[in-house]
Order: C-alpha cells, then sequence, then structure tokens
C-alpha cells in the first residue's frame, strides 16, 4: 500500500485535493502537524468533496507521533536522523519528493509497501531531512525555468506512477458511456 505523507501542508484546497486523489486510489494519507489552517476550513472540506467517507486520514501532532505510530520509533535524535533510523529499522521503503531529487520519479522502483513525504508548498521538505536522506529523493521532470508543481498535482503523479507499476490493482480500469448523448 503506497502512504503519502504530508509534512505540515500550508493550503487547504490543495489537502483537500490529496484527500480526494487518495480516497480515488486507495492511498493511506498520512498528515503531520502543524498545519497551515483549520481542519474545519469550508475550503479543505470543498475541495475533498464527499470523499471524506472513503478516504484514511491519519494526522499525527508531530513527526515524532508519525514515527513512534507508524515505524514503532521511540528515539529523540534531530527529526532528519530520527526518520531515517526509524524507516531503516523498520525495514520500510521510504521517499522523500523534492525539486532537489537525485532522480526522476519514474526511475524509482516502488516497493508494495512505502512511505512517500512530500513538504510544505511554499519551502518544499527541509533540506537538512533531503540531505540526510539523499539517496531517497526523486523529483518529477519539469523544465529548468519553474520552480515547482502543485503539491496535490505532484502527489497525483507520483500515487499514479506506483498504481502504474503494480498494474492499477484493486481500481477500475475501463469506463462505460452512460447513454446521455449531450
Amino acid at each position: 500500500m503506497i502512504n503519502i505523507v504530508l509534512l505540515e501542508p500550508e493550503i487547504p484546497n490543495n489537502t483537500g485535493n490529496i484527500v480526494r486523489t487518495c480516497a480515488a486510489t486507495g492511498a493511506v494519507l498520512h498528515v503531520i502537524e502543524p498545519c497551515g489552517f483549520s481542519w474545519e476550513d469550508k475550503y479543505l472540506k470543498r475541495s475533498g468533496l464527499d470523499y471524506w467517507q472513503i478516504s484514511e486520514v491519519r494526522r499525527y501532532e508531530n513527526i515524532y507521533d508519525f514515527l513512534q505510530k507508524n515505524f514503532s520509533y521511540f528515539g529523540k535524535e534531530n527529526m532528519d536522523k530520527a526518520v531515517k533510523i526509524a524507516y531503516q529499522n523498520a525495514g520500510v521503503q521510504t521517499l522523500f519528493a523534492s525539486t532537489k531529487g537525485s532522480v526522476i520519479h519514474s526511475r524509482i522502483k516502488f516497493e508494495k509497501d512505502c512511505f512517500i513525504f512530500f513538504g510544505r508548498e511554499t519551502r518544499g521538505l527541509p533540506e537538512p531531512l533531503l540531505k540526510e536522506n539523499y539517496q531517497n529523493t526523486f523529483r518529477i521532470p519539469m523544465r529548468g525555468e519553474a520552480r515547482s508543481l502543485n503539491l496535490a498535482n505532484s502527489v497525483a503523479v507520483v500515487i499514479y506512477e506506483y498504481l502504474r507499476q503494480f498494474d492499477y490493482p484493486g481500481l477500475k480500469t475501463q469506463g462505460e458511456l452512460t447513454g446521455r448523448g449531450y
């Protein structure tokens, strides 16, 4: 199962759209606080539409809460080292999406169970975290003069690359005409 991890997201609409993508694909969404919005925000709710009931969204008060609940890690190292120690000890593929990534997303061989970190909309993932885990970073290709893609779009690109590699398990891959004839 693919696990999408948002580290301190800032924009409610992006998170709502990511909820919708995760619901439609079966991905689990992990949100690490603090967020730049309230969970009661109307834009967050509106972006997620009626997909909130079929999504699995887990919230954490901080990175250490996330590491304890997902990797059984109870250490106190700084965040950069703690994340690396936690996933290495757990033996779970953990990747980091960043414009500073070392390879492109389509060259990653995803494991069935993996965690993929995405950073804040305005700053991305902290550079010390990327430096500590650089061998596990990747990027989505884009033009050199473009700063970054939208967070929700980036998550969608990565989820669908993961699903493509496993032939879209559990997803409906063929549609039907409705007969509405517009």
